[in-house]
């Protein structure tokens, strides 16, 4: 067998994994982008195409008051025909401020042309410090808005219960977060994160945290369905490669994930065979 046979043999085998499902739609990327914190929009925009994600989020709030599709923000720059919105409550404190801005955003989907996209990136973040999710609220707000007919996607703390709950009402995902957000610091609570991985049925898809392409691999290593990524591109000293890279990363994880890697062991083992040595 050639090395073109084989990399056909690998090209097949990957092309019936490449995508994903929430809530039955299709994603052809395992890798999603947060749409803030970039030096200027087309730095945004070029990261994007470069990370070759089919789905980013926008913070709605900052839209609010420019009436949801604002001339010269990044919504007029995204081929929005190939990237799907996940419209984001980011900044919100309470379940009813929350609620509000996640029809805020659905009016927003509309607005542009998405008129069936229903998908909702919830958060509900009460401290101003450390920035972690209120799992009260969360799973407050998730109920009504599944409710209503939204495809919830919530950014919680890597608790297991907390995320089999949110799986019991209905929401297309769970979101589980990697560190503090904006922090860089990689995949922490690694046994925490494998409980929900193992236990969740829904898409789970790693959020906040991630620093590098390294990161990246090895939540998708881990099982990981997904993973959002904004901070460790957009604070890059050059964010379209940082894009490239995790995009590959994630390529790679997949690939390790699907191998399925060798069995660990206490000592080590011979590569070699040891019948027929001459002593």
């Amino acid at each position: 067998m050639n090395s073109l046979q084989t990399n056909q043999i690998i090209e097949d085998l990957m092309k019936s994994d490449q995508s994903f499902m929430i809530d039955n739609k299709i994603f052809h990327s395992r890798l999603m982008l947060g749409t803030g914190n970039y030096r200027d929009i087309k730095e945004a925009v070029c990261s994007i195409l470069a990370s070759n994600a089919s789905m980013v989020t926008v913070a709605v709030r900052r839209l609010q008051n420019s009436h949801l599709a604002p001339q010269g923000s990044i919504l007029s720059a995204l081929p929005l025909e190939s990237v799907c919105l996940l419209p984001n409550t980011a900044g919100c404190t309470t379940v009813q401020e929350a609620i509000r801005v996640a029809s805020l955003g659905n009016e927003m989907c509309k607005r542009l042309g998405q008129v069936d996209n229903k998908f909702i990136k919830l958060e509900v973040i009460a401290d101003p410090q450390y920035l972690l999710p209120d799992p009260i609220g969360t799973l407050k707000a998730a109920e009504y808005l599944v409710n209503k007919g939204y495809s919830v996607l919530p950014y919680i703390f890597p608790d297991p219960i907390l995320a089999k709950q949110l799986e019991e009402i209905g929401c297309s995902t769970v979101m589980p977060l990697a560190s503090p957000i904006g922090s860089g610091q990689g995949l922490q609570n690694l046994e925490n994160l494998q409980i929900i991985l193992d236990t969740i049925s829904v898409p789970v898809i790693i959020d906040a945290g991630l620093g590098t392409s390294s990161d990246a691999v090895k939540a998708i290593e881990m099982g990981a369905s997904a993973v959002l990524v904004n901070s460790a591109i957009a604070k890059a000293q050059k964010p379209v490669m940082m894009a490239n890279a995790i995009h590959l990363g994630v390529l790679s994880g997949r690939y390790a994930y699907l191998a399925k890697r060798m069995k660990k062991s206490d000592r080590a083992i011979p590569s070699s065979p040891s019948a027929g040595l001459p002593f």
